[in-house]
């Protein structure tokens, strides 16, 4: 694994194929597409061999408009290069001149193939500040309203000084609040009607927007340029220094939405109208601009366009089962005005961040496709005061050593050679259907486009590009030996924190082979975590978008194939299949995935299945495997902390165990360590050691902690208590109430699912069929 890791670490990249299959046959047979999971922005620690930033604007070739990079092949004499996507001979421009073999600019130095441009001159600055709209759920009870506005009032502390603030709350209805009412000893709001979608226009007319400046008769109202005066401007969006008071003011006085609530019905909420609103109002003031609007909510929405449940307590809120058989009334109708809003927003280049607690669902399954093709921030939590939600908020806003590099304005272009073409992207990006010849028939996730907006990214944002092979034929061994490499460019340009505009470039080499010793090779060069992680991403992506769709089957049937496509057997003997160390752990990424809650909607609704697979679409390679396959680790008097197999034969009494699933991290005492703990042995001089023991994982949980976002759930429990379920869900269940000898001191698992033995046993006997 550490090549693909080094890999990663100079250019933000994994791939499942390293070796490329050089035929559209070839690559069918695979199973796993050709893929990478790409970080665009991923942060590179500083030192020597650290990408360079580079103060003048990029080569490009004049056909392709692909960029000079390590792999043009250059002819120094003729001041010539050629690029290695289309082949186009290129003129260095004058300011080259001086370009010799051992005089080259910082693009062609063979380490350097990730680079960041940042032009200079006044116009790649934008002149918008950082924009945060506030949109603040108020049908919610006294308790976890002090605690929303504690939070809120800590991230408007945090906030940059030269950021544009706004407030909307809602509840039965919308109010806009003026927090920049110049004078005003009474802040003033304007309230809208939350069971009616409010138009752009209206929007503007009722906001007193035209009462100083006539509205142009024609053309679009966007911002200062187009038709607003910059004080009316001012009114709505106010820099954070100057409404501290303001604003603390206002949230001080917010109170609970005061119409009444019958007891056999929901409250009234309205929160489409509410976001609806608060898209438009940016739209008008700062297109085009960093601009995020943060949705506290609080519980479902009830009221409006994009009500997910009826207030009648009668009716409860959809299940997966009520998705599967078509029955959720409300559910499309909410979906396609959050698809229309999702639009708005990246036409307008803005944000949508969720933070959705509270016990019940709240709509994050309806509000997913908005948050995602933004880019935005998601957050789940059962109440506005838990750890989640209050350490998830600060970290946004955060800036210094885990600061989130949260990023604006991207635009993510890809180049590749021409017997590859792009199927599409799987993360939070929107198409700019920018369609060409690179665009591949069959679509994945986002397809048909070799473009795609970034409205928000930060230094963890990964996309999973799939890719088609399509050259039919395999030429002749003369040719494979001298032309066999695929190049794959990817372009991002992007709206750095510090507001400048920037490019960062990769471009990557991958050797193909085609033919009958291929296999070898292509062994060689596979990357099993990210081949799981595309796995796990696909069949997510499919379980959304295909109706009758069976997950299972589709992952089962496409080990089968790649086992017996890869493994060393003879035919029907099942003793004598083995596999390659380079594969020999996919099986068992595979078992972890087929059980985990990306696959297995049982016992999650839909909210939560929504928010595991946003936040898997984004991740990058490792974290994602942590998703798939928790890592576990065990300590004891005996050893250090050493790792785990996840299996239930891991548990012991006199061990303590930390279990990393990404969203919970758990901390489980074996039964002897609780009860020496509960007996306060670690308080005692002479149990030195036992105090160390029992604080060792809690430390290793809080350097996980610190570094995630969102911030994972801390579980800590004992052996046979009822939180143990949380580590016992994940574990193998290689003893269950059926096994007949139990390991003293161990544990068993209720269940009928397979283990893992049980699985790899019947893998190995259909693959050498």
């Amino acid at each position: 694994m550490t090549e693909f890791m080094d890999l990663e670490a100079q250019d933000g990249v994994r791939m499942p194929w390293n070796v490329i299959p050089g035929t559209k046959q070839e690559a069918s047979n695979c199973v796993v597409p050709v893929s990478a999971i790409y970080t665009p922005i991923k942060a590179f620690p500083v030192n020597n061999n650290s990408m360079p930033i580079l103060p003048y604007p990029p080569l490009r070739c004049r056909t392709c408009r692909s960029i000079l990079n390590p792999f043009s092949i250059v002819d120094f004499a003729a001041k010539i290069w050629i690029c290695p996507f289309c082949f186009q001979r290129n003129h260095f421009p004058p300011h080259y001149a001086s370009i010799t073999d051992d005089n080259l600019p910082a693009e062609l130095f063979p380490q350097y193939t990730t680079i960041e441009y940042e032009p200079p001159g006044p116009g790649e600055k934008s002149s918008v500040p950082p924009v945060f709209m506030f949109v603040v759920d108020t049908c919610i009870i006294e308790e976890e309203m002090s605690f929303l506005k504690s939070a809120l009032t800590q991230a408007i502390d945090l906030l940059p000084d030269n950021s544009l603030v706004g407030l909307i709350t809602f509840g039965t209805l919308v109010q806009v609040h003026e927090l920049g009412g110049f004078g005003q000893i009474i802040p003033k709001t304007y309230v809208f009607k939350g069971s009616k979608d409010v138009s752009k226009d209206q929007l503007l007319e009722q906001l007193n927007f035209f009462i100083k400046k006539p509205k142009p008769s024609t053309g679009v109202i966007a911002g200062v340029r187009d038709g607003l005066s910059s004080d009316t401007i001012a009114r709505f969006l106010v820099p954070a220094f100057d409404c501290e008071f303001t604003l603390n003011s206002v949230l001080e006085e917010l109170q609970k939405d005061p119409w009444p609530v019958p007891p056999d019905q929901r409250s009234t909420r309205c929160t489409g109208t509410a976001l609806s609103i608060a898209a438009s109002l940016l739209g008008a003031c700062v297109p085009g601009s960093g601009a995020r609007i943060l949705a506290f909510v609080g519980g479902p929405s009830t009221e409006g366009p994009a009500a997910i449940v009826s207030k009648n307590l009668s009716e409860p809120i959809r299940s997966h089962k009520d998705l599967d058989k078509d029955s959720a009334p409300h559910y499309h109708k909410a979906v396609k005005f959050y698809d229309a809003l999702s639009k708005q927003l990246v036409h307008q280049g803005h944000v949508l961040d969720l933070f959705a607690c509270a016990l019940d669902q709240v709509g994050v399954a309806e509000l997913k496709v908005a948050v995602e093709k933004t880019g935005g921030l998601v957050v789940l939590s059962e109440s506005f005061g838990h750890a989640v939600f209050k350490d998830s908020v600060r970290r946004v806003f955060h800036s210094g050593d885990y600061d989130l590099g949260l990023s604006s304005n991207g635009i993510f272009e890809i180049n590749c050679s021409k017997d590859i073409k792009v199927q599409g992207i799987i993360g939070p990006c929107a198409s700019l259907e920018k369609k060409g010849p690179l665009c591949s028939d069959a679509v994945v996730g986002q397809g048909n486009t070799s473009a795609w907006k970034m409205c928000g990214l930060d230094k963890a944002t990964s996309l999973c590009l799939v890719f088609e092979i399509v050259k039919k034929e395999i030429p002749d061994a003369t040719l494979q030996s001298t032309n066999n490499q695929f190049y794959f460019q990817f372009l991002t340009y992007y709206q750095h924190n510090c507001g400048q505009m920037r490019l960062r470039v990769t471009t990557l080499s991958r050797r193909w082979v085609a033919g009958p010793g291929s296999v070898q090779d292509l062994i060689a060069g596979f990357d099993q975590e990210a081949a799981a992680v595309v796995m796990a991403r696909l069949v997510s992506f499919k379980m959304e978008i295909e109706a009758e769709f069976d997950p299972i089957r589709w992952l089962d049937k496409a080990l089968i194939h790649m086992c017996s496509r890869f493994g060393d057997y003879q035919k029907d003997s099942p003793s004598s299949f083995s596999l390659s160390p380079r594969f020999s752990i996919f099986p068992q990424f595979m078992f972890h995935l087929r059980r985990s809650q990306f696959v297995q909607v049982f016992n999650n609704s839909p909210d939560e299945t929504a928010y595991f697979r946003m936040i898997l679409n984004r991740e990058n390679v490792t974290n994602s495997v942590v998703m798939i396959q928790p890592s576990l680790i065990s300590y004891s008097f005996h050893s250090g902390p050493e790792p785990a197999l996840l299996d239930v034969a891991a548990i012991a009494a006199d061990r303590i165990l930390l279990l990393d699933s990404y969203f919970t991290v758990v901390i489980f005492h074996g039964a002897t360590i609780a009860q020496w703990r509960k007996a306060g042995y670690h308080n005692q001089p002479e149990h030195q050691a036992f105090a160390q023991l029992l604080q060792a994982p809690h430390d290793d949980a809080g350097v996980i902690m610190k570094e995630r976002f969102p911030v994972p759930r801390l579980v800590i429990c004992d052996q046979h208590g009822s939180q143990a379920r949380f580590l016992l869900a994940k574990l193998n269940p290689s003893a269950t109430y059926n096994s007949d000898a139990q390991i003293p001191g161990g544990d068993i698992i209720f269940t009928d699912d397979v283990s893992f033995e049980v699985f790899l046993d019947h893998l190995q006997r259909l693959a050498v069929q």
